[in-house]
């Protein structure tokens, strides 16, 4: 005798209820993969206990590119289906899509803060992992690009200020007086006998160019 349909409704026992939702919940993330595998579907499963505790699933794209993908196809599909005038319900739904992607990056960045992990299976923590591989990369390429192009302004500014010196120095030189002859006392004496001979050899000169005056008076008589 076969088993009859059984009736769903809400199990009231506690422990009975938890033990059929683990249960069920393995089942159902099962039978998701094997769906995503075989039929080469993007899958998305999302599950909240009755403490509110998140059980997701996805496939190899991620969960925030299939919930975008989601909405901006029912956003399209609802525009096409309501009337024109209805541009209040069309601003309802984008502020509910934007509201949505900002809980989306909130998420990601307690995630990436290491908050929440416990609801992250290993793909998903391998993916915050690459995430922050990356970005710490980009951070250090930058910063040593930062740091490289301050030392280079400092070399630069060294450089004009050692210039600036040198020419500041080569103006406040000032030129080498030139040797002036000294007439000193010792060599007094020889200077002034030298031009005592030059006078009285000026003064021959002259006494022997001029005529004697026995001679002018001859001349006369």
């Amino acid at each position: 005798m076969g088993r009859g349909r059984v009736q769903l409704k809400r199990i009231e026992n506690k422990i009975s209820r938890q033990v059929t939702f683990s249960k069920r919940r393995t089942g159902l993330l099962k039978k998701a993969h094997e769906i995503s595998v075989l039929c080469d579907a993007d899958v998305a499963l999302i599950v909240f206990s009755t403490k509110g505790k998140l059980f997701e699933y996805s496939t190899h794209s991620s969960m925030e590119s299939i919930l975008e993908r989601y909405e901006r196809y029912s956003y399209a599909e609802k525009l096409l289906t309501a009337p024109e005038t209805e541009t209040q319900a069309s601003w309802t739904l984008e502020s509910s899509k934007l509201k949505a992607k900002i809980e989306v990056l909130e998420k990601n960045i307690r995630h990436y803060a290491g908050e929440e992990l416990d609801q992250l299976n290993l793909r998903d923590l391998q993916n915050v992992e690459h995430q922050l591989e990356t970005a710490l990369k980009r951070i250090r390429t930058k910063k040593n690009q930062v740091m490289h192009e301050s030392i280079s302004e400092l070399h630069k500014k060294l450089k004009e200020n050692e210039k600036n010196s040198e020419q500041q120095n080569s103006r406040l030189e000032l030129p080498q007086p030139q040797s002036v002859p000294s007439f000193g006392t010792s060599s007094g004496p020889i200077i002034g006998a030298a031009m005592r001979e030059e006078e009285l050899a000026q003064t021959h000169a002259v006494s022997t160019t001029v005529m004697p005056l026995w001679m002018i008076r001859h001349i006369n008589q």
